[in-house]
């Protein structure tokens, strides 16, 4: 029986035990297995390389000792073992101190069932399960292990089916694109700081071994160049046995944290690194306080935000970054137009790809796109590229899926860019210039305003002052407190008008950073989107306060 049909079957005796709810919850329980079995495959591979290795594993936990044997443990025997010993052993591995070897993979087990959860309730058949793991994997075996690799990937889609669970799951054809485009070279370090399953670092393991990987040294170099980190515990769990499947013989580095909960200023120079290839959750909040730890100007709770910020921050000086966000991020305003002030401002963004739609079907519907971006220069041209669907396409499924051929194009196209039917360029570098130079004289005169104010509220503050030892009688107290309110009148007035030459200026500024490029070598698109609507809706009014500016100007040359 294949690898693929023994998965299936496994499946099916899953989806009759009354614990396991769901795709979400059988591909969490059947993964924590397979790491067991597939570490105990690589264990009897070191074993041979090495005589004096030890396992982190006391015997009686290694799986030879307690699964292997298909008439082993059964039953509520076997559920009580795995319940009461193994699950509570493996979540305090190292911690112990005793007198197994505690060496870093220790660490690594520890991290990955410090979450995981036995759901299966029927011992008998747990015991079906793990018989069939045992005589369908051989990790050892490099035809197998190929098998294995395709079938842990198709594992990995079926994450699309798992409702919520498909945010964890980048399809591979992107992943693999993106990772090609930044091509990251042996010593650069390459971070996901929302690392999922691991798509992103299984791709850049792939990629250097074929590009630069030559000697056993070039391999450690490679081993020790990969960071991810990963809140939620299923995702982290698939990670982790991702890494292992891809070679990394001690994954340590795929952290379970969330990497938000980290004050910004506390990533110094020492945890910079050279390359980030990464999907944020886009349409996620984060918990009440994570945005304390991002300065006042970008708080928000929106995580997709939060990690572009923290994506920029963590880049060295020309460091590479490829990155999906949604539509939304594009044209999005407020604390998303300050997010792509900053990345245009210290980054220069050269490429958005725009996917179309269903590209993450079933999970989500939202187009994407994916920006690259080099740190360390400002943006002057953006260059944009729509991803069409192949002929006879019209959308996206989990039966005709995206593939890594469809992105041949743009692979041929990116060295040598010409504008094409799909490509187009916009001079951001010229209007941003334009848009700040346009919307100055209005920031210069609220500065000038609210300086002229707070003088008045400093006379204020003075005046009340006195008032309040005025021994003046009743027409000398009533003459100060006219003054006051006099005072008091015109101070408000000239907040009210710096306000109100703030946001003229606003108005004219902000919208310039709508990345939401429109392909001009294509007719005009009727589009019913609300966000869409709404963000064309402002850049009107901003054109439209532009030109009361101006002949507000024009009457004021003839009017005295």
């Amino acid at each position: 029986m294949s690898i693929t049909s023994a998965i299936k079957t496994i499946q099916d005796i899953m989806r009759k035990d009354v614990g396991v709810d769901g795709d979400a919850q059988r591909i969490g329980q059947l993964v924590w297995m397979l790491f067991l079995k597939v570490f105990d495959d690589r264990e009897t591979e070191w074993e041979m390389l090495d005589d004096d290795y030890r396992s982190p594993l006391p015997k009686e936990y290694r799986w030879r000792n307690w699964a292997a044997d298909a008439e082993g443990l059964t039953g509520e025997a076997l559920m009580s073992f795995i319940d009461t010993e193994l699950f509570p052993t493996l979540q305090n591995l190292g911690r112990d101190g005793g007198s197994v070897v505690v060496r870093p993979v220790a660490h690594v087990i520890r991290g990955v069932f410090e979450d995981a959860y036995n759901y299966m309730k029927s011992g008998q058949l747990l015991r079906q399960v793990l018989n069939k793991i045992q005589e369908s994997v051989d990790f050892n075996k490099a035809q197998e292990r190929h098998a294995f690799g395709d079938m842990y990937e198709q594992l990995l889609r079926d994450l699309q089916n798992a409702g919520n669970a498909g945010e964890f799951y980048t399809p591979r054809p992107v992943t693999e694109f993106m990772v090609r485009m930044v091509d990251p070279k042996l010593g650069e370090t390459v971070m996901d700081p929302a690392c999922g399953t691991g798509g992103f670092l299984t791709c850049t393991i792939e990629h250097k071994r074929r590009q630069y990987v030559k000697t056993p040294e070039d391999e450690k170099a490679l081993q020790a160049s990969v960071f991810g980190v990963e809140k939620k515990p299923l995702p982290h769990l698939l990670a982790t046995t991702n890494m292992i499947l891809h070679g990394i013989e001690v994954p340590s580095q795929i952290r379970h944290d969330n990497t938000l909960v980290r004050p910004l200023i506390g990533w110094g120079p020492k945890d910079r690194v050279d390359c980030i290839v990464a999907n944020p959750p886009f349409g996620g909040m984060e918990e009440d306080g994570i945005e304390s730890n991002f300065p006042a100007a970008f708080r928000t709770r929106e995580t997709a935000d939060l990690f572009m910020v923290l994506i920029i921050h963590l880049l060295k000086p020309g460091g590479r970054a490829a990155v999906v966000l949604p539509d939304g991020f594009l044209f999005g305003e407020g604390i998303k137009s300050r997010i792509k002030e900053k990345l245009l401002t210290e980054c220069n963004l050269h490429t958005v790809v725009r996917l179309p739609n269903g590209v993450f079907n079933p999970y989500t519907g939202i187009k994407t796109n994916l920006l690259f971006f080099t740190k360390g220069a400002p943006t002057t041209e953006v260059w944009f590229y729509e991803h069409p669907y192949p002929a006879g396409v019209k959308n996206y499924s989990k039966t005709r899926p995206m593939r890594i051929e469809e992105f041949a194009v743009e692979e041929a196209w990116w060295d040598d860019r010409q504008e094409t039917p799909q490509s187009w360029k916009v001079d951001f570098g010229t209007r941003i210039a334009q848009a700040r130079a346009t919307a100055q004289p209005y920031w210069d005169e609220a500065g000038k305003l609210n300086s002229q104010a707070a003088k008045l509220e400093k006379d204020l503050s003075e005046l009340k002052r006195l008032h309040s030892k005025d021994e003046a009688g009743l027409d000398g107290k009533h003459a100060r407190a006219e003054q006051i309110e006099s005072l008091q009148a015109r101070c408000a007035e000239r907040r009210a008008q710096a306000r109100a030459a703030q946001a003229q200026g606003d108005q004219l500024y902000w919208p310039v950073f709508n990345l939401d490029g429109k392909n001009p070598h294509v007719g005009e698109q009727e589009n019913h989107d609300p966000e869409v609507l709404l963000a064309e809706y402002r850049r009107i009014q901003a054109e439209i306060a532009e030109l009361q500016g101006q002949l507000k100007a024009a009457l004021a040359e003839f009017l005295p």
